[in-house]
């Protein structure tokens, strides 16, 4: 283990955030300005079961993910998990921080009664798909997506 903090995210983080999403092979480089992070970081703050979480190595920001978890009225109102924007600093991917972070999205998840916590892996990152595996999570099913944008023709083929 790393023995990196896993814990919640203060609007204090959001540079170094912002920085682990512009590495290379993550959102193709591109990432949000330090003023849009902070309102959008704002109305997260909001969503009563939705949190950013950073790993935090020698007082310095080193990996993030987000954790939701959902009411559900299916599975016999057992919650579920979703983990979402998962990223470790480039220099110290394999050194166990992922590993850490997603033992604590478990076991958060655990804590609320989730059935199941699920994420979804871009197809190309067969690295992250081999990690994955190795924490105990299955594939399962299709994951499936709609881009949503201003196109007329996507919205006249829903009429």
């Amino acid at each position: 283990m790393s023995g990196a903090l896993i814990r919640e995210a203060h609007s204090a983080d959001l540079q170094a955030i912002l920085e682990l999403f512009a590495q290379p092979g993550v959102d193709d480089g591109k990432h949000l300005s330090l003023a849009d992070a902070k309102k959008i970081f704002e109305k997260i703050k909001e969503y009563p079961d939705y949190k950013i979480y950073v790993a935090v190595l020698n007082a310095r920001v080193v990996g993030t993910f987000g954790l939701l978890i959902m009411d559900n009225l299916s599975h016999l109102g057992s919650p579920s998990g979703l983990v979402e924007a998962v990223v470790v600093d480039l220099a110290l991917q394999g050194h166990g921080i992922g590993k850490e972070m997603m033992g604590f999205a478990m076991e958060r998840c655990r804590e609320q009664g989730c059935y199941k916590l699920a994420l979804s892996g871009n197809l190309k990152r067969e690295a992250a798909h081999r990690f994955y595996d190795s924490l105990g999570f299955q594939q399962h099913g299709y994951s499936f997506w709609v881009e949503l944008k201003e196109d007329e023709d996507q919205l006249l083929a829903l009429r």
